[in-house]
């Protein structure tokens, strides 16, 4: 029996591997997507075949596309369904009252377009898919806009690992820095807001 060499068997795994935890992360909010979308991208770079990049990419759009397009048709169940879903209310949850305002204000001043900006806007994906949900967007329309929001979001983390990898000639090293990029852009912003209401709430009392 002929041995894969080390490469081959890293993307045989690598890249299943990457749509499962992408696709999962789209459903359970527990994965941080963009991480793991960086650390492979770390991984592709120091992988002599020119296209490991472009695979990560692809591979990692359309698991985010699929991840996203079966949440919203489980949420467009719930939203038929006369006493509603699960899933549905656990969308209500994830997504905070403002942020859910901004997002329907966005949704009626751009329409579909603001689905582009879902996966880019910190906390912007599950208010603004929520805010389509009540909206009644059918699922074609939801598609038609978080295709492009998918490429968006790939892309962007993408380049996020390839910086990192760049930086350093250890992989390993190139991982660590493009988490931790990720986590910033991600989780920052959020982080930031949470602090500043905490902040404006204990000057309000003092």
């Amino acid at each position: 029996m002929t041995r894969l060499p080390p490469e081959s068997t890293q993307q045989a795994v690598g890249y299943p591997s990457l749509f499962v935890l992408v696709a999962l992360g789209a459903l359970v909010p527990v994965v941080p997507t963009g991480a793991v979308v960086s650390s492979a991208m770390v991984v592709a770079l120091h992988q002599t075949s020119p296209f490991s990049l472009l695979f990560v990419f692809l591979v990692a759009s359309a698991a985010a596309f699929a991840g996203d397009v079966t949440l919203y048709w489980l949420g467009r169940r719930g939203v038929r369904s006369r006493n509603g879903s699960r899933r549905l209310a656990a969308l209500r949850e994830r997504a905070a009252p403002d942020r859910l305002a901004w997002a329907q204000r966005g949704l009626d001043e751009h329409g579909v377009a603001v689905l582009v900006l879902s996966r880019l806007v910190p906390a912007g994906r599950v208010p603004i898919m929520l805010a389509c949900l009540l909206a009644g967007m059918p699922l074609h329309g939801f598609i038609r806009g978080d295709a492009p929001a998918c490429l968006a979001w790939a892309a962007t983390y993408g380049l996020i690992g390839v910086l990192g990898g760049a930086l350093f000639a250890e992989p390993w090293q190139g991982v660590v820095a493009a988490v931790v990029l990720a986590v910033v852009v991600s989780g920052g912003p959020a982080l930031w807001r949470r602090f500043r209401s905490t902040g404006g709430s204990g000057g309000q009392h003092a």
